[in-house]
Protein backbone atom coordinates (compact mmCIF):
# COMPACT_ATOMS: atom_id res chain seq x y z
CA UNK A 1 0.00 0.00 0.00
CA UNK A 2 1.11 3.20 -1.17
CA UNK A 3 1.78 5.68 1.84
CA UNK A 4 0.63 8.60 -0.45
CA UNK A 5 1.68 12.52 0.22
CA UNK A 6 0.53 15.51 1.02
CA UNK A 7 2.14 18.39 -1.05
CA UNK A 8 2.74 21.93 -0.28
CA UNK A 9 3.41 25.02 -2.77
CA UNK A 10 3.56 28.49 -2.23
CA UNK A 11 3.74 31.21 -4.92
CA UNK A 12 2.49 34.80 -4.86
CA UNK A 13 0.85 34.56 -1.34
CA UNK A 14 -1.54 31.83 -2.21
CA UNK A 15 -0.45 28.22 -0.65
CA UNK A 16 -1.89 25.11 -2.79
CA UNK A 17 -1.88 21.69 -1.01
CA UNK A 18 -2.00 18.86 -3.11
CA UNK A 19 -3.57 15.21 -1.84
CA UNK A 20 -1.59 13.06 -4.12
CA UNK A 21 -2.27 9.65 -4.09
CA UNK A 22 -4.55 9.13 -7.74
CA UNK A 23 -3.91 5.22 -7.92
CA UNK A 24 -6.69 4.95 -4.82
CA UNK A 25 -8.35 8.18 -5.58
CA UNK A 26 -6.31 10.09 -2.85
CA UNK A 27 -7.83 7.53 0.11
CA UNK A 28 -6.17 9.09 2.94
CA UNK A 29 -3.42 7.01 4.95
CA UNK A 30 -2.24 7.69 8.26
CA UNK A 31 1.05 9.49 6.91
CA UNK A 32 -1.10 12.05 4.61
CA UNK A 33 -3.38 12.65 7.84
CA UNK A 34 0.12 13.59 9.42
CA UNK A 35 1.41 15.19 7.01
CA UNK A 36 -1.50 17.16 6.28
CA UNK A 37 -1.71 18.36 10.14
CA UNK A 38 1.90 19.37 9.90
CA UNK A 39 0.85 21.80 6.70
CA UNK A 40 -1.40 23.41 8.21
CA UNK A 41 0.81 23.95 11.49
CA UNK A 42 3.28 25.82 9.07
CA UNK A 43 0.32 27.95 7.02
CA UNK A 44 -1.14 28.96 10.99
CA UNK A 45 2.39 30.84 11.39
CA UNK A 46 3.14 32.25 8.08
CA UNK A 47 1.95 35.86 8.02
CA UNK A 48 2.81 35.71 3.74
CA UNK A 49 0.24 33.29 3.06
CA UNK A 50 -3.88 35.09 2.16
CA UNK A 51 -5.63 31.76 1.52
CA UNK A 52 -4.91 28.27 1.05
CA UNK A 53 -6.12 25.67 -1.67
CA UNK A 54 -6.41 21.86 -0.96
CA UNK A 55 -7.25 19.73 -4.24
CA UNK A 56 -6.45 16.06 -4.88
CA UNK A 57 -4.54 14.44 -7.74
CA UNK A 58 -5.54 12.76 -10.84
CA UNK A 59 -8.72 14.41 -11.57
CA UNK A 60 -10.52 11.62 -10.52
CA UNK A 61 -11.42 12.52 -6.83
CA UNK A 62 -10.57 15.04 -4.18
CA UNK A 63 -10.44 12.52 -0.97
CA UNK A 64 -11.83 9.11 -1.54
CA UNK A 65 -11.94 8.42 2.63
CA UNK A 66 -9.69 7.23 4.67
CA UNK A 67 -8.07 4.20 3.50
CA UNK A 68 -10.03 1.40 4.58
CA UNK A 69 -7.27 -1.38 4.82
CA UNK A 70 -5.82 0.55 7.59
CA UNK A 71 -8.80 -0.57 9.61
CA UNK A 72 -7.41 -4.38 9.70
CA UNK A 73 -5.57 -3.59 13.11
CA UNK A 74 -8.34 -2.50 15.09
CA UNK A 75 -9.03 -4.33 18.16
CA UNK A 76 -11.56 -2.53 19.43
CA UNK A 77 -13.56 0.48 20.43
CA UNK A 78 -10.94 1.95 21.84
CA UNK A 79 -8.79 2.37 18.42
CA UNK A 80 -12.14 3.75 17.55
CA UNK A 81 -11.57 6.36 19.82
CA UNK A 82 -8.25 7.21 19.29
CA UNK A 83 -8.64 7.29 15.40
CA UNK A 84 -12.05 9.69 15.75
CA UNK A 85 -9.31 11.91 18.25
CA UNK A 86 -6.72 11.75 15.72
CA UNK A 87 -9.06 12.64 12.92
CA UNK A 88 -10.69 15.36 14.49
CA UNK A 89 -7.16 16.99 15.54
CA UNK A 90 -6.24 17.41 11.58
CA UNK A 91 -9.57 18.32 11.07
CA UNK A 92 -9.79 21.13 13.58
CA UNK A 93 -6.47 22.25 12.55
CA UNK A 94 -7.53 23.21 8.71
CA UNK A 95 -10.72 24.47 9.88
CA UNK A 96 -8.97 27.00 12.19
CA UNK A 97 -6.75 28.30 9.52
CA UNK A 98 -6.67 32.18 9.60
CA UNK A 99 -6.64 32.75 6.25
CA UNK A 100 -9.93 31.85 3.50
CA UNK A 101 -9.88 28.88 2.38
CA UNK A 102 -10.72 27.05 -0.62
CA UNK A 103 -11.75 23.37 -1.96
CA UNK A 104 -10.93 22.78 -5.19
CA UNK A 105 -13.32 19.23 -5.83
CA UNK A 106 -12.77 17.11 -9.11
CA UNK A 107 -14.91 13.69 -8.65
CA UNK A 108 -15.38 11.81 -5.57
CA UNK A 109 -15.39 13.31 -2.29
CA UNK A 110 -16.18 10.97 0.60
CA UNK A 111 -15.82 10.00 4.21
CA UNK A 112 -12.94 11.81 5.47
CA UNK A 113 -12.67 13.69 2.43
CA UNK A 114 -15.67 15.28 2.72
CA UNK A 115 -14.92 16.20 6.30
CA UNK A 116 -11.90 18.13 5.27
CA UNK A 117 -13.69 19.75 2.07
CA UNK A 118 -16.78 20.88 4.60
CA UNK A 119 -14.01 22.30 6.46
CA UNK A 120 -13.12 24.45 4.06
CA UNK A 121 -14.46 28.16 3.80
CA UNK A 122 -14.94 27.59 0.28
CA UNK A 123 -15.86 24.83 -2.56
CA UNK A 124 -15.89 24.87 -5.94
CA UNK A 125 -16.73 21.87 -8.02
CA UNK A 126 -17.13 19.97 -11.39
CA UNK A 127 -20.60 19.18 -12.66
CA UNK A 128 -19.58 15.34 -11.90
CA UNK A 129 -18.72 15.67 -8.89
CA UNK A 130 -19.97 13.56 -5.88
CA UNK A 131 -20.14 13.51 -2.10
CA UNK A 132 -21.31 11.34 1.02
CA UNK A 133 -20.23 9.21 3.58
CA UNK A 134 -21.54 5.69 2.37
CA UNK A 135 -20.43 3.92 5.62
CA UNK A 136 -23.78 2.51 6.44
CA UNK A 137 -23.11 0.76 3.40
CA UNK A 138 -19.18 -0.26 2.81
CA UNK A 139 -17.55 -0.07 6.85
CA UNK A 140 -20.21 0.10 9.62
CA UNK A 141 -18.02 2.88 11.55
CA UNK A 142 -19.47 5.99 12.72
CA UNK A 143 -18.87 9.72 12.67
CA UNK A 144 -17.48 11.84 15.94
CA UNK A 145 -19.54 14.48 17.40
CA UNK A 146 -17.80 17.43 15.68
CA UNK A 147 -17.53 16.30 12.26
CA UNK A 148 -21.39 15.65 12.63
CA UNK A 149 -22.12 19.19 13.65
CA UNK A 150 -19.61 20.48 10.58
CA UNK A 151 -21.79 18.58 8.35
CA UNK A 152 -24.87 19.69 10.05
CA UNK A 153 -23.79 23.35 9.41
CA UNK A 154 -23.54 23.46 6.01
CA UNK A 155 -25.32 20.46 4.51
CA UNK A 156 -28.65 20.42 6.78
CA UNK A 157 -29.23 17.72 9.43
CA UNK A 158 -31.93 15.82 6.71
CA UNK A 159 -28.69 15.45 4.00
CA UNK A 160 -26.43 15.03 6.64
CA UNK A 161 -28.99 11.72 7.96
CA UNK A 162 -29.14 10.57 4.44
CA UNK A 163 -25.56 10.19 3.87
CA UNK A 164 -25.15 8.71 6.95
CA UNK A 165 -28.05 6.61 7.39
CA UNK A 166 -29.51 5.64 3.63
CA UNK A 167 -25.58 5.62 2.45
CA UNK A 168 -26.74 8.43 -0.02
CA UNK A 169 -24.47 10.05 -2.97
CA UNK A 170 -25.61 13.55 -3.49
CA UNK A 171 -24.79 15.10 -6.87
CA UNK A 172 -22.68 18.01 -7.67
CA UNK A 173 -26.07 20.28 -8.62
CA UNK A 174 -28.00 19.60 -5.34
CA UNK A 175 -24.52 20.28 -3.35
CA UNK A 176 -24.77 24.02 -5.69
CA UNK A 177 -28.52 24.17 -4.94
CA UNK A 178 -28.19 23.63 -0.67
CA UNK A 179 -25.15 26.21 -0.35
CA UNK A 180 -22.05 23.28 -0.19
CA UNK A 181 -21.09 24.64 -2.79
CA UNK A 182 -20.11 28.26 -4.37
CA UNK A 183 -19.87 27.27 -8.21
CA UNK A 184 -19.90 24.72 -10.38
CA UNK A 185 -17.94 24.82 -13.74
CA UNK A 186 -16.73 22.37 -16.65
CA UNK A 187 -13.28 20.54 -16.01
CA UNK A 188 -11.20 22.41 -18.35
CA UNK A 189 -12.66 25.60 -16.36
CA UNK A 190 -11.48 24.60 -13.27
CA UNK A 191 -8.47 26.31 -13.07
CA UNK A 192 -9.57 29.56 -14.54
CA UNK A 193 -12.53 29.34 -11.67
CA UNK A 194 -10.01 28.50 -9.29
CA UNK A 195 -7.83 31.29 -9.78
CA UNK A 196 -10.84 33.70 -10.43
CA UNK A 197 -11.52 33.09 -6.80
CA UNK A 198 -8.60 33.26 -5.08
CA UNK A 199 -8.08 36.85 -6.76
CA UNK A 200 -11.59 37.72 -5.26
CA UNK A 201 -10.20 36.85 -1.93
CA UNK A 202 -6.91 38.28 -1.61
CA UNK A 203 -8.30 41.19 -3.02
CA UNK A 204 -10.29 41.35 0.57
CA UNK A 205 -10.25 42.54 4.05
CA UNK A 206 -7.66 40.12 5.57
CA UNK A 207 -8.52 41.21 9.29
CA UNK A 208 -12.41 40.82 8.48
CA UNK A 209 -12.28 37.38 7.03
CA UNK A 210 -10.33 35.91 10.06
CA UNK A 211 -12.61 37.00 12.95
CA UNK A 212 -15.76 36.31 10.31
CA UNK A 213 -14.18 32.34 9.90
CA UNK A 214 -13.08 32.18 13.84
CA UNK A 215 -16.58 33.79 15.23
CA UNK A 216 -18.40 31.50 12.86
CA UNK A 217 -16.35 28.47 13.95
CA UNK A 218 -17.28 28.91 17.49
CA UNK A 219 -20.75 29.36 16.95
CA UNK A 220 -20.88 25.35 14.94
CA UNK A 221 -18.57 24.01 17.81
CA UNK A 222 -19.92 25.20 20.85
CA UNK A 223 -21.12 23.27 24.00
CA UNK A 224 -20.57 19.80 21.36
CA UNK A 225 -21.88 16.84 23.89
CA UNK A 226 -19.31 13.75 24.73
CA UNK A 227 -19.31 10.98 21.94
CA UNK A 228 -16.38 8.08 23.02
CA UNK A 229 -19.41 6.01 24.16
CA UNK A 230 -21.01 6.54 20.47
CA UNK A 231 -17.57 6.11 19.24
CA UNK A 232 -16.84 2.79 21.11
CA UNK A 233 -19.73 1.44 20.50
CA UNK A 234 -19.67 1.45 16.76
CA UNK A 235 -15.63 0.40 16.67
CA UNK A 236 -16.33 -2.02 18.89
CA UNK A 237 -19.02 -4.11 17.11
CA UNK A 238 -19.27 -7.59 15.31
CA UNK A 239 -20.65 -5.48 12.38
CA UNK A 240 -17.37 -3.08 12.45
CA UNK A 241 -14.96 -5.91 11.89
CA UNK A 242 -17.63 -7.76 9.22
CA UNK A 243 -17.42 -4.57 7.54
CA UNK A 244 -13.47 -3.98 7.35
CA UNK A 245 -13.36 -8.45 6.57
CA UNK A 246 -15.62 -7.71 3.62
CA UNK A 247 -13.89 -4.80 1.95
CA UNK A 248 -10.67 -6.58 2.52
CA UNK A 249 -12.05 -10.06 0.91
CA UNK A 250 -14.30 -7.37 -1.68
CA UNK A 251 -17.31 -8.55 -0.89
CA UNK A 252 -20.57 -7.74 0.76
CA UNK A 253 -20.69 -7.51 4.19
CA UNK A 254 -23.64 -9.13 6.33
CA UNK A 255 -24.87 -7.36 8.75
CA UNK A 256 -26.17 -8.52 12.04
CA UNK A 257 -26.68 -5.41 14.27
CA UNK A 258 -24.31 -6.23 16.90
Amino acid sequence: MSAGTVHLTVQDGIASVLFDRPQARNAMTWAMYQGLGDICDQLRTDASVRLVTFRGAGGQAFVAGTDIEQFTAFQSGDDGVAYERQIDQCIHKLESLPMPTVAVIEGWTIGGGLAIATACDFRIATRGSRFGVPIAKTLGNCLSVANLARLGAVWGVPRVKRMLMLADIIGADEALACGFLLQLCEPGEMDALGASLCERLAALAPVTQRVSKEGLRRLVSRSLPPDEDLIRLCYGSDDFREGVQAFVAKRSPAWKGV
